[in-house]
């Protein structure tokens, strides 16, 4: 069987191209090497969708999976090994459960936060340990919290919080901040926040699996010291998960998807969307515009 349009990765961005692609008459399948959702299935509560006020980040990708299924388009279980564009202009797909086939091909594929490693750090997601400070921030007004990193990122997250925070406490690994010279000003200037360098994250402490405090290391006396704080945003980098497509030539220096708000690439047939793809801003209303766009975007192109 040859598939109208096969969309990789099964988040907010994936899905919402399935749900217009489905609606448009597409014969349609998703697929997901992890749990349908993506990144936002992680998340208690979203409180930034519009319309969906307090629902949690599991409710929501359930309802958007339903909604796909419902408009008519079929969502596996399966890791995506391989791609490969055939003379015929279709696209086999390669993956752990076999090959599939289609005439158009979209990539939604996301990018992960870097997590710092620890062993109890995933168990903590959402009980106090966060990647996203416009996600998470007002769930911390008038309590300390503590920013893990040394960027732009980093320092950007600290100044966002320190409008909401009572107190907020940048710790960096290294001596120097990476982050530009303006940010670094900025955070100084604030009272509410302090920059603690040259300490290495070591381990979260949590109390029936709520976080209460985190050990750093210093790095020059080798000693343990104990922060005690009502959550944590790590905030180290993302990570793109373009990895199994980078012979398709569609990537940038950092690993992101190579194309504008067209959605479209270079290789006729293939659109990219959501986080993976190179823009300023990542958040679900933006996957999901990205997901819209290359669903019709395919569509419009497996009709000609």
């Amino acid at each position: 069987m040859i598939y109208d349009i096969i969309i990789v990765g099964g988040g907010p961005s994936g899905l919402t191209a399935a749900i217009y692609a489905a609606r448009a008459g597409r014969i349609v399948l998703v697929l997901e090497k992890e749990s349908f959702g993506g990144q936002i299935v992680y998340s208690p509560i979203v409180d930034n969708y519009p319309a969906c006020p307090h629902i949690s980040g599991a409710d929501l990708a359930n309802k958007m999976v339903t909604q796909a299924m419902d408009a008519g388009a079929e969502c596996m279980s399966a890791e995506v090994t391989g791609i490969f564009h055939a003379e015929s202009e279709t696209f086999t797909i390669q993956t752990d459960m076999g090959n599939y086939e289609s005439k158009a091909l979209i990539l939604a594929t996301g990018a992960r936060h870097r997590e710092l490693g620890l062993p109890n750090e995933k168990d903590l997601v959402g009980n106090g340990v966060s990647y996203c400070a416009v996600c998470d921030g007002a769930f911390y007004n008038d309590k300390k919290v503590i920013v893990i990193g040394g960027g732009n990122s980093a320092l950007t997250t600290a100044l966002f919080l320190a409008d909401r925070c009572k107190e907020v406490t940048v710790v960096h690994c290294l001596q120097n901040f990476q982050a530009e010279n303006t940010l670094v000003e900025y955070a100084k200037a604030k009272a509410n926040i302090n920059l603690v360098l040259n300490k290495k994250a070591n381990r979260f402490c949590d109390n029936n699996g709520v976080l209460e405090s985190i050990d750093f290391v210093d790095n020059e006396s080798g000693k343990l010291e104990n922060f005690v704080t009502d959550g944590v945003f790590v905030c180290i980098g993302q990570q793109p998960q373009s990895d199994p497509f980078a012979l398709l030539g569609i990537t940038d220096d950092l690993g992101y998807y190579d194309a504008d708000e067209t959605t479209i690439t270079h290789i006729s047939g293939l659109f990219v969307a959501g986080d993976g793809r190179a823009k300023n801003i990542r958040q679900l209303t933006t996957a999901i515009a990205d997901g819209a766009t290359a669903g019709l975007a395919a569509s419009e192109y497996t009709a000609k």
